[in-house]
This record gives C-alpha cells, sequence and structure tokens, in this order.
C-alpha cells in the first residue's frame, strides 16, 4: 500500500484511490489530480478518466463496471459503479502463501471430559420450539434470583438462547434438519458446563427424537424437560430450577489450565462493514488467523453470499481438489437460492455498507475474504457441521451475522472474531466476541462496544503484522477469561438465531 497524507493506493494497477479523510473539492492529489467533487473518508476516487463499460480495480481485481464516463478526480461509488459479473477462472490450489513457522502459543482453558477446552465456563437453557421461549425465559430469570452465581467465580453466568424455529416444517425437511444440528453443537458445546432443554410436548422437533438422533443423551449435565408432562409453566421452572442446581457443583469444580492454542477454534465475522474494513481490520485478522493456525488453531470464515465474486482467492489456496470442489457446489447453490427468491447476491452490500463506502459484493467480498489470512484452505463445512480440521477452513452460511455466528458456534467455534466499520453491536453467548473496529473515529464514538482499534493502520501508527500480533495476542488473552466488551454490556442471548431456508407450514 502507498499512502498519501489523505489519500491511500493499494495497487499500481488500481483505477482508484481511497480516502482516508473527508476530501473537499478542489484538494490535490498524486500528479496533479485535482478532485472535482468532495470525497467522503472511505470511499474511492478516480486516479484517471475512466470509460463507460470499463472495469474499475481496487486490490488490482475487477469491482465493477463503469456505468457511465468517470472524470479523473471524480466520485466513484454507486451513480457510476455497477457490479458486472465477471469470467470465472477457478483454480485449484498453488497461492496459499508461504506461512509463519510452527510456534507455540497457549491460553487457561476449560478442559472437558471429551478433551476438548471450553473459553468460557457457562450453563445454558436451550429450546427445542419457539413456544417454550417464555419458559425458557423464566427459568433464567428465576434461577438469577435465587441463585448468587458470584459465590461461583468460576461459572460465568446462564445463557437461555431461544429462536422462533421447531414447529409447522417437516419433520425430515430442512428448517428441523439445520435446526437439530444447530442445537446439537450448543447442548455439546465446551463453554457449556451444563445444559437444560426445554420442550414444549406436541412439537415436530420432538426432543428425545431430536437429542437421539443427535446422539445426544440425558446425564447430570444433560437433561431435557417438557412443559406438558411437568404440569405447565410452574411447574416446569421449578422442575428447571431443581435441575440447574445440580449442576451447579461440578460447573464450580471446573478450573482453568494452561492448553495449547490448538484447541482454540476462532469464528470470523464481519458486519456494518466499510471502505476500511478490507484495508485494516480485516487482513490484520487475518494476519492473527495465519498466527493461530501455525499454532495448530482452527480460523472459520463464512457468510457465502459475502466471499461471492471472490471465491477464485479461496479456491487458489486449498489443499486438495476435493475441498475446492464442495465449495464451488455451495457457491452454485447460493446462486440458485437467490434466483428462486428473484434476487441476486448483488443485493449485498447493505444500505449501510454503501454509506462507508462499499460499492459492490465484488468489492465488499475481496474485504470478507482477508479475514482468513493467506493459509492454505484446509476443509469446507455444511452449515453448523463439527469442525475437525486446523488451520483456516470454510463453513456455508448465510451473510446475515447473527445467522453466521450462530452456525460457527454450533460447528465449534469457542472464540468470535467480528470486524466492523460502522459500528455493530453482537454477542454470541456461550463464546466470547471480539469487537474490531475498522478505522479511529467509529472507535472513539464507540468505545465502549469496540475491544481494539484496527484503525490505528490507517492512520499509520501499526503496521498489518504489528495489528495481527496483537489481535492474535487478544485472543489468547479472552480465551484465558479475560471479559470482552460485549461480554461486560450483556450481548449474547438474543443473537442465537439458526438458519431457516426451508418451507415453513
Amino acid at each position: 500500500m502507498a499512502a498519501g497524507q489523505d489519500w491511500l493506493k493499494l495497487n499500481d494497477r488500481d483505477s482508484v484511490l481511497v480516502a482516508l479523510n473527508d476530501l473537499p473539492a478542489g484538494t490535490r492529489i498524486e500528479d496533479g489530480l485535482v478532485l472535482g467533487e468532495a470525497i467522503p473518508r472511505g470511499h474511492k476516487l478516480a486516479r484517471h478518466a475512466i470509460a463507460q463499460g470499463e472495469p474499475v480495480l481496487k486490490f488490482g481485481i475487477p469491482i465493477g463496471v463503469a456505468t457511465r464516463p468517470i472524470a479523473a478526480g471524480a466520485h466513484v461509488h454507486t451513480q457510476n459503479l455497477a457490479f458486472q459479473p465477471m469470467k470465472v477462472n477457478w483454480r485449484l490450489g498453488g497461492a496459499a502463501l508461504p506461512q509463519p513457522a510452527r510456534r507455540s502459543a497457549s491460553f487457561e482453558g476449560f478442559r472437558r471430559a471429551d478433551g476438548r477446552v471450553g473459553t468460557r465456563n457457562y450453563l445454558g437453557v436451550l429450546t427445542t420450539v419457539n413456544c417454550s421461549a417464555t419458559v425458557a425465559r423464566l427459568i433464567a430469570d428465576r434461577f438469577r434470583r435465587e441463585v448468587d452465581l458470584a459465590a461461583y467465580p468460576t461459572i460465568d453466568g446462564i445463557a437461555s438462547l431461544t429462536h422462533q424455529q421447531g414447529c409447522g416444517a417437516r419433520g425430515d425437511g430442512p428448517n428441523i434438519t439445520l435446526l437439530r444440528r444447530t442445537l446439537a453443537g450448543y447442548a455439546n458445546h465446551p463453554n457449556f458446563a451444563g445444559v437444560l432443554v426445554v420442550a414444549l410436548g406436541c412439537e415436530d422437533n420432538q426432543v428425545h427424537d431430536f437429542m437421539a438422533k443427535a446422539g445426544l443423551h440425558p446425564s447430570e449435565r444433560l437433561k431435557p424437560l417438557v412443559i406438558q408432562e411437568e404440569g405447565g409453566t410452574e411447574a416446569t421452572v421449578r422442575a428447571a430450577i431443581d435441575a440447574l442446581k445440580t449442576m451447579i457443583e461440578p460447573a464450580a469444580a471446573a478450573t482453568r489450565t494452561p492448553v495449547g492454542a490448538e484447541h482454540l477454534t476462532v469464528g470470523l465475522q464481519c458486519g456494518g462493514s466499510d471502505g476500511f474494513s478490507g484495508l485494516t481490520a480485516n487482513p490484520a485478522l487475518g494476519r492473527a488467523v495465519d498466527l493461530l493456525a501455525a499454532a495448530g488453531g482452527t480460523g472459520i470464515l463464512s457468510e457465502t453470499p459475502e466471499i461471492y465474486g471472490a471465491e477464485s482467492l479461496l479456491l487458489a489456496r486449498v489443499t486438495e481438489p476435493a475441498v475446492g470442489e464442495t465449495l464451488i457446489e455451495l457457491i452454485r447453490w447460493w446462486e440458485e437460492h437467490a434466483r428462486k427468491d428473484d434476487g441476486s447476491l448483488d443485493n449485498n452490500p447493505s444500505p449501510g455498507n454503501k454509506a462507508g463506502g462499499i460499492t459492490t459484493i465484488l468489492e465488499k467480498s475481496l474485504g470478507a475474504v482477508a479475514k482468513s489470512g493467506s493459509s492454505p484452505l484446509t476443509a469446507v463445512y455444511r452449515y453448523a457441521e463439527p469442525i475437525t480440521a486446523k488451520g483456516a477452513v470454510y463453513m456455508d452460511s448465510p451473510g446475515y451475522d447473527p445467522v453466521s455466528a450462530t452456525g460457527q458456534v454450533a460447528a465449534g467455534a469457542n472464540l468470535v472474531c467480528f470486524t466492523t466499520g460502522r459500528g455493530s453491536c453482537f454477542g454470541c453467548k456461550p463464546a466470547p466476541s471480539l469487537k474490531l473496529a475498522t478505522n479511529t473515529p467509529m472507535y472513539q464514538r464507540m468505545k465502549g462496544d469496540m475491544d481494539i482499534n484496527c484503525g490505528e493502520i490507517a492512520d499509520g501508527t501499526a503496521t498489518l503484522d504489528e495489528m495481527g500480533e496483537r489481535i492474535f495476542d487478544l485472543m489468547l488473552r479472552t480465551a484465558s477469561g479475560e471479559k470482552t466488551s460485549s461480554e461486560r454490556l450483556g450481548y449474547g442471548d438474543e443473537e442465537f438465531v439458526p438458519w431457516n431456508y426451508g418451507a415453513t407450514y
């Protein structure tokens, strides 16, 4: 990257520069270039005249085509730049960069009986169906009133995670299948010391059928309750409190011990992205993921609609053809899925993304893929499938952050790193969520919600490599128990949103 005082050139081939500050009309840029209009910070300006129909390059890669002639020094955005499907040139493997030498890293985690490691130690209340959601909330509220968890410092609290599904769907259809896979991942998550599953009794997602098909069995740490069998709301709440109280002592007995970073699985998210996301926080997080991979850990990239147009960068990093072929299948599925909805994958970016300087899905995807670093892509998974591979992996999901992060946690993520340029507010119990700001003004404005300011890269006070080291260090400290901003603010109960793409009857 080459930076002027107020602008940034990302690649010598680029058609555009990026404004690092609000630039008024008349500002002089490189080689005598003068702005013909004001350019907001984070937005793009033309380095030279661009003809109508000509590809516009950023990062040295086309991000769309000019919809009309663009003068040198003009604002390049939705008024003159549009998405256009590019010729696919998929090459499988061969482009993963040399990785950092294998390194030793560790954190203080909760080692579970099956050998997996938790970064938190929660008690949880899950629901099979929306009809048991209110009872689950009542259980958690009553438990907090009756039990002072401050007396048990190793227990992080109780999380009550409800949803809108569980009935009105084919028992063997995609709604119930995805819901059950997601619930199973949470019920068995290493960040839960004990889990109560609350059912109504007559729903399509029958609790005992769900548990049996997921290979889950009632135990001291996993107990089902059925409202209709217990005798209604009050009786169920009372039985639930009694059940949860039996889980307290085993949960309190768990202690943190040193474990290797190979036990750290990090979900990678970006939301409320802006023109700085692909320049600062996302590539810095990518550097941290490379360090995590070198230490034997796992980073999960997701949000398939938000890698669209940049999937070739991932395909070039696959370790074997079958991995790339699975990713291509997902891309094709999403194209068809969008067509069935009379839509297009270019419906993304959102209005907030555009206000922040992102114009097309191609531009957004280039930044989103940067979160995964440059390590080899070792595996591709379906939504909420248990992840066992190490290094950089991919899990299919929508681009909607709560749905995507829910799938990553169900798949085994015990930590989430979430980059944001506009200022997303997010948490996802039982996994702690780190918020990485892409720019300093937003970080200062929303400091209470952010954990680290990657805007220092654009400010010139930190390099991508330095920020990557800081993020990796923060991952380890957070995994060891240091609270995130979203945890201190109480986020995480409402952000449990399993994916639902099937018909509801």
